[in-house]
């Protein structure tokens, strides 16, 4: 159900709006003048607010001003019976959704309503698929290690050596293997993404080099792999410790002779990719373990790129929070919400086992379970929640 917000200092206007529009299938606020709703779009956010001109204490214009300094999508549809041209034009220029005179024509005003409505879900839409269609997601953090990590994708990312990426589970391996294609010579080409954990050990070798038809069972028509595809580009072999020693043995040689050859084919392809590979495991113990090769190793590791888990930059925190603030806010079409310092505080105190994913989630968890100001009760009753 919509929520619409009637600003009016008349009550027999706020009444017989309100029982209109909650006929119409409406949630309806009121508030008698534009400091009480200034007040109250402040603790709750609306679909619609509807908004006289003049009034006690905050008028119109004054309202419509500081309503969209702290919310400038939601639509305010400004409502006068002392209406001119002049004062029409000053609002909408002043980010007015529209402009109509008292005694509103109900058949225009319920119109306006869900024409403001539509263009709200247009605009969070818009934001939503932007971000989606953008490259690459901002790098957040002002910590020496995060830094550090940004000099160096800047000087190995023009260049073809390969790179290793390392750190736990969700500290953003992907992230950082992505800004390096599109800084490196290579942006106009594919990056191809093969998540080796993800893919069983007997299709592996399918899934990166292709496979001919009818070379197996189900191999019923010929399939392009993974190296074929990021032919050009970069392939981002990411877990590559769950790769299997005979998948390993054929990633050596594509690196070192530039060529695969297809599952049940005899045929040499040659390709021109730069691998960049990524771990959470600890590789050269898994050569010890007789797990990883120690040549497929050393020719992965040219450049090694440490990442640091989340507890190690806790300095990152407050603008890692602020980022996935107004990332979620704006996936769900609401104004942005705030956070007190003493909440900051308790998630840095926080032990984050799963790294920026997990703070990730624990934003968008408050921000659907508070209210505008995320506080430290919000943090100790969400974050942890007891069983």
């Amino acid at each position: 159900m919509s929520n619409i917000l009637i600003v009016d200092d008349e009550k027999a206007i706020r009444k017989t709006l309100g029982e209109i529009l909650s006929y119409e299938g409406y949630k309806i606020d009121e508030a008698g003048d534009g400091e009480e709703g200034l007040k109250k779009i402040k603790d709750k956010d609306y679909d619609v607010v509807l908004c006289d001109i003049k009034m006690p204490k905050v008028d119109g214009i004054e309202f419509l001003e500081k309503a969209k300094e702290s919310n400038t999508d939601v639509p305010i549809i400004m409502i006068s019976g002392h209406g001119t041209i002049d004062t029409a034009v000053e609002a909408v220029k002043k980010g007015a959704y529209d402009f109509i005179s008292k005694p509103p024509d109900l058949n225009r005003l319920l119109i306006t309503i869900r024409n403001a409505m539509d263009k709200t879900s247009l605009v969070t839409e818009t934001k939503v698929l932007k971000r989606k269609i953008s490259k690459v997601q901002e790098m957040v953090g002002a910590s020496v290690p995060i830094q550090k990590i940004k000099e160096t994708i800047d000087k190995v990312a023009p260049t073809d050596a390969r790179i290793l990426i390392t750190g736990e589970n969700g500290v953003g391996k992907e992230l950082v293997a992505r800004w390096i294609h599109e800084k490196s010579t290579r942006a106009s080409g594919p990056l191809v993404e093969v998540n080796c954990a993800a893919i069983p050990g007997e299709l592996i070798e399918s899934e990166l080099f292709g496979h001919e038809k009818g070379s197996f069972t189900s191999a019923l028509k010929q399939r392009i792999g993974k190296f074929e595809q990021a032919n050009g580009g970069t392939l981002f072999l990411d877990e590559i410790g769950d790769m299997s020693l005979n998948a390993q043995a054929k990633v050596l040689r594509a690196l070192q002779e530039g060529k695969i050859t297809r599952v049940g084919g005899d045929k040499d392809i040659n390709v021109d990719v730069r691998v960049i590979a990524a771990t959470n495991k600890d590789l050269l113990k898994e050569v010890e373990e007789k797990n990883f090769r120690l040549d497929l190793y050393h020719r992965l590791s040219v450049i090694i790129i440490y990442i640091p888990s989340l507890n190690e930059r806790k300095d990152d925190i407050p603008l890692l929070v602020d980022k996935f603030f107004s990332d979620i806010c704006s996936d769900y079409g609401i104004a942005k919400k705030g956070i007190d310092e003493e909440a900051i505080k308790a998630l840095q105190n926080h032990n984050w086992t799963g790294n920026i994913r997990e703070l990730r989630n624990v934003v968008e968890r408050l921000i659907i379970l508070s209210g505008k100001t995320i506080t430290k009760t919000d943090v100790e009753s969400y974050v942890l929640p007891k069983k």
